[in-house]
């Protein structure tokens, strides 16, 4: 079943990328237009004709996001004056580190939540901060994806686009009316949307329990289509309100890779070589299929303790009944190898080797299918490095689609690179030897520092997942915030220079003899062999001292 279920998913996905590939086109080229652009960009004192180079491009990205930020926070922290209808749980103002924490997560499209929604935000927080953030950061990533692809795409331009044309018609164009579609879906299975007190339930056992209600099917959409994962309930997608049976389930595992695996696609068509763009897509199935195939073999290979004991089967520990061990490895694969970390089952109690695929997948994830945006960007580091690597062994100067990969392009991906396995591994360094980033830990041993590893992982990545043994304090309130900021805007900022550079260089005409070809099999193994030998040099001596060990001591039917 699990192997049909991740047959279906693929196959949906294909056929919905491409035509949201062709509609993205007309959108960021200005060819779909809707009634009243001009009035908003006037009301905003947007000139559409004016571009911007990269580096004005990235500071206004920066401005927005530190503005939506402010906004967000404030809205937490005044939740006593949001009224009995957008707070009928009369919640207190969220404390200020989780405040500051939460509003940095969800700006970074990293939705890191050291608290459960529906027991601290107010209707008014989960809407006019979180969803509303949910938009707006997809939409910054949705731009500066679209910013780099014209680097590629231009020839001897000082430019790469208007960033507030391409912010507003992201939102505009592109999330809102896939998010409405989405959103409707979702309610129509059962997810609620209201704004009613939570309910009070008695079991025939005389339990009370309360039935969480809220506008919950409208931030489910945006959640999880602008790239962001985090859930208005503690439990995520785990939840029946938030993820009720298999169709919601389909959609939204599709929906968490819809854009991400169009936009090579669109790479593609704006830069006039469909092959290429095709050709990473390519490599980012391959290394998502088998991250799939890697945990799902994980998770029904099961626990060697409780098959000791006479219990066969898959590992249920930690599953939904719902959705049970076959659909485990679809949904980590897509949570972890996107910067969605949205899922429906419990990371803390995969076995060893299944948190090793999700934490490697994190380890990739802005370099496989990423978030809206930057999962493609990223990509396109590792393919200008890929050529580098390749013209060095040929002897010649490397291109990459007729553009020249010189000194100053190769300095620009490097830094976008290095930046991020620096902030994990010297944030992980430094929790291990401190009594904060300890004082929390709900395990020790391997298993301990996998949860540290895989907090750190998944900031930096952007992605939002954890495992729930590690508790939140002040410090990995502070820590992880800053290694949040730094994996979205450290990474973003060189890829954008990167594309200004690109963007100014003449375009060579491209042909078959001398020419590496960066659209055929070949570059794709080239490109994947790459990314493989990065990670393992760059991660694998943290992973052997984290979920490899955990595995061989279970082996032993040794825990921790």
């Amino acid at each position: 079943m699990s192997w049909l279920n991740a047959a279906v998913f693929l196959v949906v996905l294909l056929l919905a990328a491409s035509p949201l590939a062709r509609y993205m086109q007309a959108v960021f080229e200005g060819r779909v237009r809707l009634w009243g652009e001009a009035t908003i960009f006037r009301v905003c004192g947007i000139d559409p004709e004016r571009e911007m180079g990269w580096a004005e491009y990235a500071i206004a990205a920066l401005v927005l996001s530190l503005v939506t930020t402010l906004a967000a926070y404030a809205i937490m922290r005044t939740q006593n004056w949001h009224g009995h209808f957008f707070n009928p749980q009369g919640f207190p103002n969220v404390d200020p580190w989780i405040a500051w924490n939460t509003a940095v997560s969800f700006v970074t499209t990293t939705d890191w939540q050291f608290y459960s929604g529906e027991n601290t935000m107010s209707y008014l927080s989960q809407m006019a901060a979180l969803a509303w953030l949910n938009f707006i950061a997809g939409a910054i990533g949705l731009a500066a994806g679209v910013a780099v692809i014209r680097g590629f795409a231009r020839r001897s331009s000082a430019t790469l686009g208007n960033f507030w044309v391409d912010c507003t018609r992201s939102l505009f164009y592109v999330l809102l009316p896939l998010c409405a579609l989405f959103g409707l879906l979702y309610a129509s299975q059962g997810i609620p949307q209201n704004f009613s007190h939570y309910l009070g339930a008695t079991n025939a056992q005389g339990f009370t329990q309360s039935i969480t209600g809220g506008p919950i099917a409208s931030q489910e959409a945006p959640k999880l289509l602008g790239g962001n994962g985090g859930g208005f309930v503690g439990a995520n997608s785990a939840s029946p309100n938030e993820n009720p049976n298999g169709i919601t389930n389909l959609f939204e595992l599709l929906a968490i890779w819809l854009i991400p695996a169009a936009f090579p696609l669109l790479f593609g068509r704006m830069i006039g070589n469909v092959r290429a763009g095709r050709a990473l897509l390519v490599a980012m199935l391959v290394v998502g299929v088998g991250s799939f195939v890697g945990a799902q073999f994980a998770e029904q290979a099961g626990n060697p303790i409780v098959h000791h004991l006479g219990v066969q089967g898959g590992n249920m520990e930690g599953k939904e009944a719902r959705f049970g061990v076959a659909n485990a490895g679809l949904s980590l694969a897509v949570a972890t190898d996107s910067g969605t970390g949205s899922s429906n089952f419990a990371y803390d109690s995969l076995t060893p080797l299944g948190g090793f695929f999700a934490l490697l997948n994190l380890e990739f994830a802005e370099i496989i299918f990423g978030g809206v945006g930057s999962g493609l960007y990223g990509l396109l580091v590792f393919a200008v490095v890929t050529v580098f690597l390749a013209g060095l062994m040929v002897g010649r100067t490397p291109e990459y689609l007729g553009k020249k990969i010189e000194r100053r392009e190769v300095q620009f991906a490097m830094l976008a690179v290095l930046i991020f396995p620096c902030m994990i591994l010297f944030g992980t360094g430094i929790a291990v030897v401190l009594p904060a980033g300890t004082a929390t830990l709900g395990n020790s041993g391997p298993h301990g520092f996998t949860e540290i590893l895989y907090a750190f992982s998944s900031g930096a990545a952007n992605n939002g997942s954890a495992f729930g043994g590690l508790g939140p304090n002040v410090f990995y309130d502070v820590g992880i915030g800053l290694i949040m900021l730094g994996g979205r805007f450290l990474v973003m900022i060189p890829t954008l220079a990167l594309a200004g550079c690109l963007a100014a260089r003449p375009t060579n005409e491209l042909t078959h003899a001398g020419t590496f070809r960066t659209d055929n099999t070949l570059f794709v193994a080239l490109l994947i062999g790459v990314i493989l030998l990065v990670g393992a040099i760059t991660f694998l001596p943290a992973d052997l001292l984290g979920p490899i060990v955990e595995n061989f001591e279970l082996q032993r039917l040794v825990t921790y």
